[in-house]
């Protein structure tokens, strides 16, 4: 027994000795909890809604009030025809739209059945499966309760008729799950391979030795990083054919839109996770250290805030604010438009743009860093 408290006490020891492995072992927790706590929430509301009211009637107005008022959709604006919605999905202004056609305030006075149209974004399937059960309870119970206390009209004998939701889904008709998360494969894989190679790939030099004998040949600092994280970034681009292949040809993904450019943002996107992952491999001194603070401080809470499994919008406002540093969530927005929704860069520029400057920056600072160690 004493030689095995001996081996335990040793171990708690080193454990401290190795002071930068006590935050990600102890803080990351922590993190990841309330970063989970936040991030993960099936309820959807403030779902940003166009209206479209043909009706322009007393009756359609005070249906809509109160569609707005119940706390699930957000009033992001008003057009004149249900044909003017698209543009608003594509650029990811809003996620669904009313449509009230002409007549629904004379049809339910008149004790008639009417219908209301709603216009669905499915490229995200679950928040759109949510808002539509939403919307065929709000329209069922309590919306049409408040027209109903309003109309007695002695043409319908006291009795006020029914509005009924009929729903229309772009680009997921189906509603189908896997369009929706085996392109957040994609970005996952991406990720969690290059930014995990090119942080331990590194380090491992530092721990075999050849790091030393690296620097003491005649090869500048640029040559280096660019000669140790092309290999990982071709890994990556190889990897795109793969996953895309069997989206496309096994699970039946629609890829909409350019192949071409799906390629050539992700190599924008590469330059984030290669960034990161050379950032790493300058703070820590071990591959068991490049793991680990790799996986828990920044694969797993960028995972959360991505947007790739959990909607953005169902998080608290301050918690959407450092999304915004996250350069996955552009990368998320990036795939599905190309995939369901076949949009080109006239759409994407500000994703792409925005992911680019993080990239360089990031890139640029790990460089940095990276040159002052050799040196």
């Amino acid at each position: 027994m004493g030689v095995l408290w001996r081996v335990i006490v040793k171990e708690f020891l080193q454990l401290r000795q190795d002071r930068r492995m006590i935050p990600v072992t102890f803080l990351a927790p922590i993190v990841q909890i309330v970063l989970f706590g936040f991030a993960v929430n099936t309820e959807v509301r403030d779902v940003p809604t166009v209206l479209v009211d043909l009706d322009r009637t007393q009756a359609s107005r005070d249906l809509a009030s109160r569609f707005f008022e119940s706390g699930y959709f957000e009033l992001v604006g008003a057009v004149d025809s249900a044909q003017e919605v698209e543009p608003w999905f594509i650029d990811g202004r809003a996620a669904a739209a009313l449509v009230i056609d002409t007549g629904l305030g004379r049809d339910l006075v008149r004790g008639r059945s009417t219908k209301l149209q709603l216009l669905v974004d499915g490229s995200d399937a679950t928040p759109a499966t949510v808002a539509l059960g939403y919307a065929k309870a709000l329209v069922a119970g309590r919306s049409v309760e408040l027209l109903r206390q309003e109309g007695n009209s002695p043409l319908a004998g006291g009795r006020v008729g029914q509005a009924e939701v009929r729903p229309r889904v772009f680009y997921n008709p189906d509603l189908k799950s896997r369009w929706f998360y085996v392109p957040a494969i994609l970005a996952l894989i991406l990720m969690v391979m290059t930014m995990l190679l090119s942080a331990m790939g590194i380090v491992r030099e530092k721990e075999i030795g050849t790091m030393e004998q690296i620097i003491v040949t005649p090869i500048r600092s640029w040559q280096l990083i660019v000669g140790k994280l092309l290999p990982f970034a071709m890994i990556g681009m190889i990897q795109v054919f793969l996953i895309t292949g069997v989206a496309v040809l096994g699970f039946r993904i629609p890829l909409r839109g350019s192949f071409l450019l799906l390629l050539v943002l992700t190599a924008v996107f590469l330059l984030n996770t290669l960034g990161l992952g050379l950032l790493v491999s300058t703070i820590v001194r071990t591959q068991q250290q490049a793991m680990m603070a790799t996986a828990f401080t920044l694969i797993m809470p960028m995972l959360y805030l991505s947007g790739l499994i959990f909607p953005i919008e169902n998080m608290p406002h301050a918690i959407q604010l450092i999304t915004y540093a996250v350069p996955v969530r552009y990368y998320a927005v990036i795939i599905r438009g190309i995939f369901l929704k076949g949009v080109g860069i006239s759409v994407l520029w500000p994703q792409a743009l925005t992911m680019l400057l993080m990239g360089l920056g990031i890139l640029a600072l790990a460089a940095q860093r990276f040159k002052k160690r050799l040196d």
